[in-house]
């Protein structure tokens, strides 16, 4: 949805939380005090009422905008903005757009977003062949630590980053020539580089009957006990452009989106950047994105979300 088409859609806030109230009903509520699902409007009390208990509730209770004292516009305007555009928005920038006077206020509700996008994708587990390797992103480090690396060894501190693309590989039947294909990628902050976050991170985003390809570190060694086959290749200039070639251009896609749009990024905050990201690479054919964000938003915020 571009801003035109939005405008037209939503020319206030009336229209916004008519929209939301619509959806959510639609969907479909739980009493949280009895359990029923039968709802009806107050229009009175712009509330929703249970059949069963009398139990009122608001539009905004359980979902991501809960305890929130924007508008639904600013809510609206936020996830158009942050899914308008292929790369993103920085909070400095979406303060300016929607006129807002706190930073943090929208700062932290655009990472209530983020966290949105990330609980979605973790629904789904990636199949077919799968190019498996890790990526190692700048931390932001305050000034007076930054100084102190300066002086040592170590001049930047990085973040280690699991980055999986389902790739399947083509042949072109008149002509011969190979190429690969990819449908869905995920991209997850690692712990430590040790085997342990490596078989955590496959134990949740890969399901068991599997092919992986990686390199020969030492520590994707317990990667054949969670996929039907690991495949390895000694790490080297050509298994960068053949074998592991896919996963090697998500990672300096990442990188360059993240170097144009955000100032510097916190650790803490860096698998919120990333569930952005692959949130909109994985639904980079889709014309509704818009849509499946709102969507999304309300669903119960402590649930799966559809």
């Amino acid at each position: 949805m571009n801003t035109l088409v939005f405008a037209q859609l939503f020319p206030d806030e009336a229209t916004c939380r008519e929209h939301y109230k619509n959806m959510r009903i639609k969907r479909g509520l739980t009493c949280k005090k009895w359990g029923g699902t039968g709802h009806f409007w107050l229009a009175c009390k712009g509330q929703v009422e249970c059949k069963g208990c009398h139990f009122r509730t608001t539009l905004r209770r359980g979902t991501v905008m809960e305890h929130s004292h924007l508008s639904f516009r600013v809510w609206y305007l936020a996830i158009l903005f942050m899914t308008a555009t292929k790369t993103g928005i920085s909070a400095c920038e979406m303060q300016r757009q929607l006129g807002y006077k706190r930073y943090k206020t929208v700062w932290s509700r655009m990472h209530r977003i983020r966290t949105l996008m990330g609980r979605r994708d973790d629904l789904y587990s990636l199949t077919g062949m799968i190019e498996f390797d890790e990526g190692f992103f700048k931390e932001a480090t305050p000034e007076k630590e930054h100084q102190r690396l300066k002086r040592g060894k170590d001049s930047q501190r990085l973040e280690n980053v699991g980055v999986m693309v389902e790739s399947t590989p083509l042949v072109d039947i008149n002509t011969g020539n190979e190429s690969k294909h990819c449908r869905y990628f995920k991209l997850k902050a690692l712990d430590t580089q040790k085997s342990e976050s490596i078989n955590t991170l496959f134990q949740n985003s890969v399901t068991s009957d599997r092919v992986v390809f990686t390199d020969q570190g030492n520590n994707y060694q317990d990667i054949h006990k969670f996929v039907d086959m690991h495949i390895t290749e000694k790490s080297s200039k050509n298994s960068t452009k053949t074998t592991l070639k896919l996963a090697h251009i998500e990672i300096g896609n990442a990188k360059r989106t993240f170097l144009g749009v955000y100032h510097k990024m916190s650790s803490d905050y860096l698998q919120n950047y990333l569930n952005e990201f692959t949130y909109k690479l994985n639904r980079r054919n889709f014309a509704d994105l818009f849509e499946r964000v709102i969507k999304a938003a309300v669903f119960p915020y402590w649930e799966e979300s559809a």
